[in-house]
């Protein structure tokens, strides 16, 4: 047996990890050529544009492959910045800016530098898989509130108030949602930054979905009055460009704080690769275009997979943006682990237990849009003929 292992490995774990383990039986099975339809991660199924792709491989071929600045280009970081201002209005330079692993890092870099033993987190719920463990190694706790099915799976504001202690540090959350497909409102957002401000909380907003709202514009409250000293955005070119393989994320904030996350990337990534920051200047000078295709895109599928997945057993809750949609399976007797689990060995279909997501989804699953409309329509017409096999 080796020497202990640090206490910290124990807070990496639980009902988060194991929701994907039938996923991973799934791409493994994909990758074997059998016949199953992924539906169970927010992985594009197109291909990264050939701008940006042309980008990346033009700055290999001039030697890009050096040492880079550790918080990024100073022309990325300047087009991130541009880009964020658009979106929240909220006026930023390239020193409020800091180019990440993806989003996933940002998160996690974002909670080592505001959180610490001792400090509670207040996080909406059902929240992203990964918040539990990246707060949670910082010590501190989290503290979730619910978004619960009766209400339209959007947050209690009130329950979120009386979460908030003299042990507050931040509240966290991501709109739009994933899993939910929430779009905040600017009431909810405002009401939010009242107790932010009244409680000096910090605000770390995960807006990686923002470029796929649908029906509703999106609103970041880092623009919103007073907030803009207390806010991390964090986001991707990942969801909105196809390129989640890229790992090309960001944090955008009051630059103090960018500078604590410089010295954290000092000795975590040192810096990321020149060519993959290439691709991603390429992908925001696309602009919206290509944003309001993947937006149309997934709208489409969405309202697919609402018109296929017609079954009086399934209660499917209408998402507002983004790629995926929560499924109310409680009328079906068999609780979300088990029905994941027998569905795939049924079917070949895969799904995610949303109960992974917290207490407000112990009984969902959630589907994603990720893969055509052909075998968007198979899977649905597959988990249909399952769930009438079900026992009444």
């Amino acid at each position: 047996m080796p020497p202990s292992f640090s206490s910290l490995v124990d807070r990496v774990g639980g009902r988060s990890v194991s929701a994907w383990d039938i996923h991973y039986q799934a791409m493994a099975a994909a990758r074997r050529g059998e016949d199953v339809i992924v539906l169970s991660v927010g992985d594009p199924d197109f291909a990264t544009p050939d701008p940006i792709i042309d980008a990346a491989i033009t700055a290999l071929r001039d030697g890009d492959t050096h040492y880079t600045p550790i918080a990024g280009y100073p022309e990325l970081r300047d087009a991130i910045a541009r880009e964020h201002e658009r979106v929240s209005g909220q006026h930023v330079g390239p020193e409020n800016v800091i180019f990440t692993a993806g989003a996933q890092n940002a998160l996690f870099a974002v909670a080592l530098a505001l959180l610490e033993r001792g400090d509670q987190a207040i996080v909406p719920e059902p929240m992203y898989l990964t918040y539990e463990a990246s707060i949670g190694l910082t010590g501190a706790t989290l503290v979730p509130v619910p978004q619960p099915a009766a209400h339209g799976l959007r947050l209690d504001l009130d329950a979120l108030a009386r979460a908030v202690t003299p042990t507050t540090k931040a509240i966290f959350f991501t709109t739009p949602n994933n899993p939910t497909g929430v779009v905040m409102s600017r009431q909810e957002l405002s009401y939010i930054a009242q107790l932010a401000i009244a409680h000096d909380l910090w605000v770390v907003a995960d807006e990686v979905y923002a470029t796929l709202s649908f029906e509703q514009s999106h609103v970041s409250i880092a623009g919103l009055p007073g907030m803009a000293e207390r806010t991390v955005t964090i986001s991707s070119v990942s969801k909105s460009h196809a390129m989640p393989g890229w790992r090309a994320g960001w944090a955008v904030g009051p630059q103090s704080l960018i500078e604590h996350l410089v010295r954290i990337a000092h000795c975590t990534l040192y810096g990321l690769p020149g060519f993959i920051q290439a691709g991603a200047l390429a992908a925001l000078e696309q602009g919206r275009v290509m944003h309001e295709a993947m937006r149309d895109t997934y709208r489409k599928r969405r309202d697919l997979v609402l018109e296929q997945l017609s079954n009086e057993r399934l209660r499917c809750f209408k998402p507002e943006a983004g790629m995926f949609m929560l499924v109310d399976i409680s009328q079906l007797g068999v609780n979300a682990h088990d029905f994941v689990r027998q569905l795939y060995e049924a079917t070949g279909v895969s799904v995610l237990d949303a109960g992974a997501f917290g207490p407000s989804t112990a009984q969902f699953i959630r589907i994603s849009f990720a893969n055509s409309d052909a075998r968007l329509t198979e899977a649905c017409q597959r988990i249909n003929r399952f769930v009438a096999d079900l026992p009444c």
